[in-house]
């Protein structure tokens, strides 16, 4: 790409299962400040931030419109702010574009969600499906899921023991991690246990609901060097989204996921995936995507023989402890973003790999694996 833009502040919220005592502007507020006092910036006309990006979704904060009820959290002041409500990444793809357009020098990102306030959030995915043929028969994403992992079952011979190993490996990463609360050390006989939830798919197979928020600065080369000392640069993007109608798409086939993460390795100039990475964080909602994941970005050539071979911390893949340790479903990629940042600048504590220098971040939207991301970050 021909205008370097590094990510120069990232924040992160805990995640937890309900974070009932917090308004989400409170809990976005916890994240601004702390990446103003990073970077030294304000909300100055011709110094400061220039655009603001947020993340957020009208029916999981129940209300019309709503990034309307951020606007004074994030700076209110009136230059351009746009929301992106389908998967969090998109924020930082839009940051991007802006500030390679030339518009834009600095882009503030801050997203939120509360899963915890609403009934059930299957409600909120059921609504993603078209009303007339198959809201219907009830499908929302867990259910979506449920018949993508049995076809990755069928066609990879995925087990059910090493979706257990996935979960538990999963709770030892995210020990570590001081963002993710609430989890207790599980075995693999816990999860094989615990109730179905669409077959065969259990309990702890799934992300556990979660609240939080997390943010960071995008700034162009020239900015970036003047308001932070190791800029983490974005050198390639690239996203993809496969057919509406799940009986149009092959749910085995990785088919978004393969585009998407071709255009992001061109745009970066990498021609072999494996082993091109320090550090990689997907998006693993449910615990077969993880092996899944990594075969449609081009590092497992085969899922479960990967997860026998010890590849998860071979190629370091989700040391945050991924999404099975709890992010909400809308932020799920951006946190991914923020956990890679926060890797090569070398501030991600007890689960830091040393050196760090090239990672990847991915994000996942839509039923079964739907619309996917991927973002290449590198330091200097």
């Amino acid at each position: 790409m021909s205008r370097r833009v590094g990510i120069c502040a990232v924040a992160q919220s805990t995640y937890e299962r309900e974070k009932w005592y917090e308004r989400f502007q409170g809990m976005c507020l916890e994240i601004l400040e702390p990446l103003l006092e990073q970077t030294g910036l304000d909300f100055a006309e011709d110094t400061g931030i220039n655009m603001t990006v947020s993340a957020s979704d009208d029916v999981f904060d129940a209300r019309t419109i709503s990034d309307n009820g951020m606007t004074d959290v994030l700076g209110g002041h009136l230059r351009c702010e746009e929301k992106i409500a389908q998967e969090g990444i998109q924020a930082v793809y839009y940051g991007l574009a802006a500030i390679l357009s030339g518009h834009q020098d600095v882009v503030l990102i801050i997203g939120h969600c509360k899963e915890s306030q609403g009934e059930s959030r299957n409600q909120v995915s059921h609504l993603a499906f078209d009303p007339f043929y198959t809201r219907p028969v009830g499908l929302d994403y867990l259910t979506a899921a449920g018949l993508q992992a049995r076809a990755y079952q069928k066609a990879k011979g995925l087990t059910d023991d090493q979706m257990a190993q996935v979960v538990v490996r999963c709770r030892e990463k995210a020990a570590k991690n001081p963002h993710t609360q609430d989890l207790t050390p599980i075995t693999a006989q816990d999860v094989n246990n615990s109730p179905l939830l669409a077959d065969p798919l259990r309990q702890l197979h799934a992300y556990p609901v979660s609240d939080g928020s997390v943010g960071m600065i995008l700034a162009s080369e020239e900015r970036a060097k003047k308001i932070c000392k190791n800029p983490v640069w974005i050198t390639g993007v690239g996203n993809c989204m496969d057919s509406f109608f799940m009986g149009d798409r092959d749910l085995a086939s990785n088919f978004a996921l393969k585009k998407a993460a071709q255009r992001a390795y061109k745009r970066a100039g990498i021609d072999n995936p494996q082993g091109a990475f320090d550090v990689i964080e997907v998006s693993d909602q449910y615990a077969y995507q993880q092996p899944m994941w990594m075969e449609g970005l081009g590092i497992a050539e085969s899922g479960p023989v990967w997860l026998d071979k010890g590849g998860p911390d071979k190629d370091r893949v989700n040391l945050s402890g991924g999404m099975l340790a709890g992010n909400p479903l809308l932020l799920g990629g951006l946190v991914r973003a923020a956990e890679a940042a926060t890797q090569l600048m070398g501030q991600a504590g007890e689960r830091q790999v040393d050196g760090a220098r090239r990672a990847l971040a991915h994000g996942v939207m839509g039923p079964a694996g739907q619309f996917h991301s991927v973002l290449i970050l590198e330091r200097d």
